[in-house]
């Protein structure tokens, strides 16, 4: 193959890989907002606390960056400006390869988002991913002499409609929710089963004897040894959910969320919390009242700041506390709804969405 052929082939690959990257993150940008948040939070206690202040502006930023890669990427694939879109993803490929190897140096941000929630990568393979995708740029930029200078006008004018398409499915999934669920808690899962390992959990036990090591399927009885560690061997049968739990001042509440039907209101942090239809979610509370259903707020707060949010809301329903990492993973919006029926997930839905009464009743039937 040719230097043209070789540059033809990194700029389809380059190019399609950012805009798979990017579809799945237009998919759900408030989730890109959640994942560059833990890194400001990072930043500003590790490198300078002035990035603490780019956190209000998480979801702008994230729009902007996942944008830029569909429109990036589709401009490397048609020819579009090539000399300055390879600048700017050399730019950007830097950028997350700094993120991706603080993350899996520092061990600070566990999951870097790069796909989303569709392809979960540990710290260090998203790390060499980018060192990859960098390689490949790299080669794109140093022979960018040699790549075309003009753009077929259908070409500019494709990318315009990408550009307006991108910024329009972003902000059409932040004012509803996904169009894909890719997470642990999407309709149809069974979140007390996935909290189960879907095998039993097999360990090697690692022990020493003198300077020599040696491993075991069963922790050993003799006398002698001196354990080192436990390597899980079958990872893939860990639970899918491990950390969902409710509770309130008195005691544990999952398995009363679990038990029959629920409508679970969720708030990820009732002081920024959205009041925009807090009169439809509260004719849907009033309008459920007497149905065979429990109506359950649950939110990352205290349970004094819980209560007395329901009082002013005038809702009679049970009040709930919970992680706001995991009600930002269950729940895209703040506030929303989920429907659940003996800890299936039926239906969730924003805020902007909510529902009638009689539209969760027909859920149960």
């Amino acid at each position: 193959m040719n230097k043209q052929g070789i540059l033809w082939l990194l700029r389809i690959l380059v190019g399609g890989l950012f805009i798979f990257s990017g579809l799945i993150k237009v998919n759900d940008p408030v989730g890109t907002a959640i994942k560059l948040e833990e890194y400001f939070d990072v930043f500003s206690n590790d490198i300078a606390g002035f990035f603490y202040y780019f956190k209000p502006f998480a979801l702008y930023i994230g729009v902007v960056l996942v944008v830029a890669e569909v429109v990036l990427g589709v401009m490397l694939i048609l020819g579009v400006k090539l000399k300055q879109t390879v600048w700017a993803l050399g730019l950007m490929i830097l950028f997350f390869t700094f993120l991706t190897f603080y993350s899996a140096y520092f061990n600070k941000v566990t999951d870097c988002g790069c796909f989303g929630d569709a392809i979960k990568l540990t710290p260090w393979e998203s790390f060499y991913k980018d060192i990859v995708l960098l390689v490949m740029i790299s080669f794109l930029f140093i022979f960018r002499e040699d790549l075309p200078e003009e753009s077929p006008k259908w070409a500019v004018n494709f990318t315009w409609v990408v550009l307006v398409l991108s910024f329009g499915l972003a902000y059409y999934a932040i004012q509803n929710l996904p169009f894909i669920d890719f997470r642990a808690y999407k309709n149809g899962v069974n979140i007390p089963v996935n909290m189960q390992p879907s095998a039993p959990l097999q360990y090697t036990y690692v022990m020493k004897r003198g300077e020599e090591v040696l491993e075991f399927d069963q922790y050993p009885s003799e006398e002698g040894l001196e354990f080192v560690e436990m390597v899980l061997k079958n990872p893939e049968a860990l639970p899918k959910i491990s950390d969902f739990a409710v509770w309130n001042s008195d005691s544990d509440q999952t398995e009363f969320l679990f038990a029959g039907n629920k409508v679970v209101i969720l708030s990820s942090n009732l002081s920024k919390m959205s009041s925009a239809n807090l009169d439809k979610l509260t004719a849907m509370v009033k309008s459920l009242e007497g149905a065979p259903i429990d109506v359950v707020f649950v939110a990352a707060a205290p349970q004094e700041d819980i209560d007395a949010f329901l009082n002013q809301q005038n809702w009679s329903i049970f009040g709930l506390q919970a992680d706001a990492t995991v009600v930002k993973t269950i729940m895209r919006a703040n506030p929303g709804i989920m429907v659940l029926k003996d800890g299936v997930v039926l239906e969730k839905y924003h805020h902007n969405n909510t529902p009638e009464a009689t539209e969760v009743l027909d859920l149960f039937l």
